[in-house]
């Protein structure tokens, strides 16, 4: 047993030293050296850091590593550390197969763990669409504040997608251009980046400000599309909003679909909760009290877990709003609400109170009244008691005329959704 194993050592040595002659010594380095070298099952593993890194070994090196590994009578499996190796497969580095789109997607189910909104259908259909092969709205451009999802939906494409997708980071793409360059050998990195049927990106924001990235980026943009290849990219704002990038670089951006995600909802939020195991009337209690950000929701599913299973005790509304009381929204009074939008709007509460009728006030006044009525169950008498006594009649006609305003403003209509949220 002992001589099988200095036997196997020996082997192993020598398949590194195979490679080693076969391969620039930089890209060596960079990309063999830290695999993990396993021979098992006339087998050879290697074992990569990450998904990405399997990827771009098995396309750009694949060739050479099953060439050297059949010397050995051995088959090749690169897969990640940790995961189960599968069948690596192996692509020509030099060779960009023309584009031929996808027979249509096997896993769709990929997508049922994103909880469809009506704010999001648009954004669900689009990526659905992506997943089931080429389309004709390439790039398609999706934002939206941290914690909508956006990283969710684009693993979905590459989990139901019948090709061969690759999908970065932001980071990952400047990371690995920068890499290489410096090992000398960007002309894989540039195949491998295009020998795909779908790319994405997921924050094309951490490009900005980097010009030799971008140049880069915009040209494999250029290339993709004109291959009839599809794209996804995701960003915290609109292209036309993203600063760091040039004109250029915004009008790509912005030339296929772009599609905004919204946060989630009470019930995105509450579902959410009652598929981590939460009760159904704990999730309720506490949906409209969570922030509207997934991670923040995920988080709070976690810390609810693992307190049940910690203290092997079920999770009552009590137990919830005592555990998460750091996390909470706390609702506060009608009053201090007035008193706090009185600041946020830049008017004084007195001044509200009063009889003043100038354009601002009377403005102030009426998105107080619009936020009351959206965030509290007050009537609509109350609502006027706390803005200065006035009457229902008086009221109702602000509320309609708020309505109409921020129907034509939607900067407006935005502001006052956000403070209904926040004092909800």
């Amino acid at each position: 047993m002992q001589a099988a194993a200095t036997k196997q050592t020996t082997n192993l040595e020598n398949i590194r030293g195979d490679i080693a002659a076969k391969i620039d010594s930089a890209a060596f380095t960079s990309w063999i050296a830290p695999l993990g070298f396993e021979i098992s099952n006339d087998t050879l593993t290697l074992a990569a850091q990450n998904q990405f890194s399997a990827d771009y070994i098995s396309s750009v090196y694949g060739n050479v590593l099953s060439a050297v590994a059949n010397e050995y009578g051995l088959s090749l499996n690169i897969c990640v550390r940790g995961v189960a190796p599968m069948s690596a497969p192996i692509a020509n580095d030099n060779n960009l197969q023309s584009f031929v789109p996808a027979g249509g997607a096997t896993n769709m189910c990929a997508f049922d763990s994103f909880i469809e909104s009506d704010e999001n259908a648009f954004v669900l259909s689009a990526c659905k669409k992506v997943a089931a092969g080429s389309v004709s709205f390439s790039p398609l451009f999706i934002y939206g504040p941290t914690g909508c999802g956006k990283t969710l939906l684009v693993n979905a494409i590459r989990d139901a997608s019948d090709g061969r997708t690759v999908i970065m980071t932001g980071g990952a793409f400047v990371a690995e251009f920068t890499r290489s360059l410096r090992d000398h050998n960007i002309f894989a990195f540039k195949d491998f980046c295009r020998n795909c049927d779908t790319f994405i990106l997921d924050d094309v924001n951490a490009l900005a400000g980097k010009r030799a990235t971008m140049d880069e980026f915009i040209q494999l943009l250029i290339d993709l599309r004109s291959a009839g290849k599809n794209i996804v990219l995701t960003s915290n704002t609109t292209p036309n909003n993203l600063t760091g990038f040039d004109r250029r670089a915004q009008s790509l951006f912005a030339s296929g679909l772009t599609v905004d995600m919204a946060v989630p909802n009470d019930n995105v939020k509450r579902v959410m909760l009652m598929r981590a195991g939460v009760a159904a009337n704990v999730a309720g209690g506490l949906a409209n009290r969570l922030p509207a950000d997934g991670h923040a929701v995920a988080g709070v599913a976690k810390k609810i877990s693992a307190y049940s299973e910690l203290m092997n005790t079920s999770i009552t509304m009590d137990v919830a709003e005592r555990l998460l009381a750091d996390t909470l929204k706390k609702s506060k009074s009608p009053i201090v609400m007035v008193h706090d939008m009185c600041s946020t709007l830049g008017v004084s509460y007195d001044a509200v109170c009063g009889a003043g009728r100038n354009r601002s006030l009377v403005l102030a006044r009426m998105i107080m009244m619009r936020v009351l009525h959206g965030a509290t169950k007050l009537s609509l008498s109350e609502i006027g008691g706390y803005v200065g006594g006035r009457d229902h009649a008086t009221v109702m006609y602000a509320l309609k005329q708020i309505e109409k305003q921020s129907a034509s403003d939607l900067v407006l209509s935005a502001q006052i959704n956000e403070m209904i949220a926040e004092y909800k």
